[in-house]
């Protein structure tokens, strides 16, 4: 975020209510709470794990704004987990990846070669059901601390390419 605002860019980490015990409609009740709050600006949105199909049901919602400028995802799950019922209502039913395409102008997403939560698949799937461009890190992990990442120069850049400065 201290990259963005040096660029006189506005940005914000939501914290996501009951990230122990997540609930899907509350996550997207905060994101849409935040959007609305910023109605009139153009608004980027970047999600990891659980936050991507956060922004994708977001995104798929009636609730959803049409100042929704681009999004980067990273590391996140677009099909249902074996043995995870703690995500189940993120993923319960398949993404509408039509409505999903129509909220927002630009997607990237961002994935570890590696990753042990999530598949690589996944990334795949969501590349091509919203044209978006797919970033493999190499040796990557889930892209967190515990993967030893705690800066991502590529979301940086995909955010400056998407808005172009």
């Amino acid at each position: 975020m201290g990259e963005l605002e040096k660029s006189d860019i506005y940005a914000c980490a939501l914290s996501m209510p009951s990230p122990e015990n997540p609930a899907c409609g509350e996550w997207v009740e905060e994101i849409h709470r935040h959007v609305e709050r910023n109605k009139n600006d153009e608004i980027y949105l970047v999600g990891h794990s659980l936050g991507v199909p956060a922004i994708l049901r977001y995104l798929e919602s009636g609730s959803a704004g049409i100042n929704i400028a681009g999004a980067v995802l990273v590391s996140g799950p677009c099909e249902k987990v074996k043995n995870n019922k703690k995500i189940d209502s993120f993923l319960d039913k398949p993404f509408d990846f039509k409505t999903i395409k129509s909220k927002a102008k630009k997607f990237t997403i961002i994935h570890g070669d590696n990753d042990p939560c999530v598949s690589l698949n996944n990334a795949e799937i969501l590349s091509k059901e919203l044209n978006g461009k797919l970033i493999v890190i190499p040796n990557g992990g889930h892209l967190n601390g515990g993967s030893g990442w705690f800066k991502l120069p590529e979301c940086l850049e995909s955010l400056r390419v998407m808005m172009s400065i």
